[in-house]
């Protein structure tokens, strides 16, 4: 991940650059590699760089053309930037090797329509000179995090940047910048690029029969895509379904890359075996730099937690080198005010859950792995939340499963990408690959619906399981593939959501919940826990980013607790019904 501050038509740019260049340094630990900053016009573009992809000095942002007539800064990564290069239309003159340059060339043909054609997670604003206008856009998901902000001192500007903390001093009009959208100047709009059938018709339910080869091969090729790095990588492996699977598929392809690379040393093509580099063809194929020698797995969890000893099955099972980590309730609760300050919002499910991954975050970064992939968006593409066994029909579920993927930028994406990104980490989320989710949003969801003989997430599971295919070794043993949903703010040890709600109770009086503060409105917590962590976001933001915030409530359920130990269909063991 990287950080973006960018301000359009101030009055006075050159005045304003030491104001600028501080609130990009408000968000330095997500792109702790590198600092830049590009002024044309009134405009001015700030960028704190994480190399993952193009780490030598011609990876180094605000990117500029020859010209110097556009200028660009980008959070993310682009998948498809060798294909896309490949197939411009006129040439262009590359002066770097990272894949975010590739936008520029795109803009230049495409104007408006430029993200249409990028496969990745990105947030991106860029400067044309020439019209001054900045256009910026937003992955279509939200995996990266984005917003946008004005201020009534600087009417006639408009802000940009990766965190809020960037914007809450300059802008007292701040929103989060919606995914799959671009923004343009010239017409000061945001319009909408992403426009999948399933996402703008909720109300029409596909009934696209389910194809389990098709839903295995798309989310190994996901996972194979975001591979794409020239530095460790590694995986977030809490012993879950979704977890697991991306750990399996990784592994599995970390083991065929190895292999490739040890045939071509044999042929002394001086491929190197050192820590290994994986890239992209210009097929938009993985293509072997380096040997890379093991892949490393990542979990987090109190004392004996239900998740740690799933993940450490998971990882001897698959042969990955597994680091597994404990935090004690005192590590988490001395955390709580930075996981606020760094996850910008007071949602009980994403602080409860976002806390260990925090924590993990930091280890990770000082072993010296920068990317790992992540689980994110199983949960709310296949309806796996405990809460949809009270799905009463497969059009009611298909409108939640939309409704929850498109809050995810404000929920599972946020968590995964500020946890990680606080510690300099970028974390991948191969499940909300554009291509993966058409295929798995376009199922009929009868699919998915969840009944005493199929488990949630049964076609996912399903299409994993290879019991019946004698010439396949199993992706994950039995017992992982089958094990029901935990979630991981519960799977890390039932204590902690225990401790949160007992500590509450310690900062938070009967008298405080019966006298909420006038600048909430009507947003008043619930609960002692919601209400302690909503006064810990106003000691770090002010009311104005409140509205950027979405609470989590589970549908078809009285119960106002998240924890999928409140969810009556819980069970320590589910047994699975063939």
């Amino acid at each position: 991940m990287c950080g973006i501050f960018a301000c359009h038509r101030h009055p006075d740019v050159q005045k304003f650059k030491p104001t600028a260049l501080r609130m990009g340094k408000a968000v330095r630990h997500r792109g702790p590699d590198w600092s830049g900053n590009v002024i044309a016009n009134n405009t001015i573009l700030v960028h704190e760089r994480l190399s993952i992809v193009g780490i030598g000095d011609t990876g180094a942002q605000p990117i500029v053309n020859d010209e110097g007539t556009v200028s660009l800064a980008v959070n993310g990564e682009i998948y498809n930037h060798r294909v896309l290069r490949k197939h411009l239309q006129k040439p262009y003159n590359f002066k770097t090797h990272s894949d975010c340059e590739v936008i520029i060339p795109l803009y230049l043909e495409h104007d408006i329509d430029a993200p249409k054609h990028l496969d990745g997670m990105f947030s991106w604003v860029l400067h044309d000179k020439v019209q001054d206008r900045i256009v910026a856009a937003r992955d279509p998901i939200g995996i990266t995090t984005f917003y946008m902000g004005r201020s009534s001192e600087t009417p006639g500007a408009v802000y940009f940047a990766s965190e809020l903390k960037c914007l809450h001093p300059v802008c007292d009009d701040i929103m989060s910048f919606p995914p799959g959208h671009v923004y343009d100047s010239n017409t000061d709009k945001i319009t909408r690029y992403y426009v999948p059938k399933w996402l703008m018709q909720p109300e029409t339910t596909p009934d696209t029969p389910l194809n389990y080869k098709l839903l295995r091969e798309t989310l190994e090729t996901s996972v194979r895509k975001r591979l794409m790095a020239e530095v460790p990588y590694g995986v977030l492996l809490s012993g879950g379904l979704d977890s697991s699977l991306v750990a399996s598929i990784a592994q599995r392809e970390t083991l065929r890359l190895n292999e490739e690379a040890r045939k071509q040393i044999a042929n002394g093509n001086g491929v190197s075996q050192q820590n290994g580099l994986v890239g992209i063809d210009d097929d938009n194929q993985l293509s072997t730099v380096q040997l890379f020698p093991v892949l490393n797995s990542f979990s987090i969890g109190l004392k004996d937690a239900p998740d740690t000893a799933a993940a450490e099955e998971a990882a001897q099972f698959l042969g990955t080198r597994h680091h597994s980590f404990t935090f004690t309730i005192e590590d988490g609760l001395n955390a709580l005010s930075d996981v606020i300050f760094h996850l910008e919002t007071f949602d009980v499910t994403t602080i409860r859950a976002s806390t260990p991954m925090f924590l993990l975050s930091r280890k990770i970064k000082a072993m010296g792995v920068k990317m790992v992939l992540s689980g994110e968006g199983s949960d709310e593409i296949f309806g796996g939340y405990l809460y949809f066994h009270a799905a009463p029909d497969r059009d009611a579920l298909h409108q939640e499963t939309v409704r929850r993927v498109k809050n995810l930028h404000l929920a599972d994406c946020l968590r995964a990408n500020k946890s990680t990104a606080a510690w300099g980490v970028e974390a991948r989320v191969p499940f909300l690959d554009k291509k993966f989710l058409d295929i798995a949003m376009n199922i009929d969801p009868k699919e998915k619906m969840i009944t005493k003989e199929r488990i949630e997430k049964y076609i996912l599971r399903k299409a994993f399981d290879t019991s019946e295919e004698p010439d396949t070794k199993p992706y994950l043993p039995d017992k992982i593939l089958w094990r029901q949903k935990e979630q991981f703010s519960d799977g890390v040890g039932y204590g902690w959501i225990d401790a949160l709600r007992d500590n509450a109770e310690l900062h938070v009086s009967d008298e405080d919940m019966k006298k909420p503060k006038p600048q909430w409105g009507d947003d008043v917590p619930d609960t002692k826990e919601a209400y302690w962590y909503r006064c810990m976001f106003d000691e770090h933001f002010p009311s104005s980013c409140a509205s950027t915030v979405m609470r989590w409530t589970p549908t078809w359920s009285k119960q106002t607790d998240p924890s999928g130990r409140a969810i009556s269909y819980h069970q320590k063991k589910y047994e699975h019904a063939e």
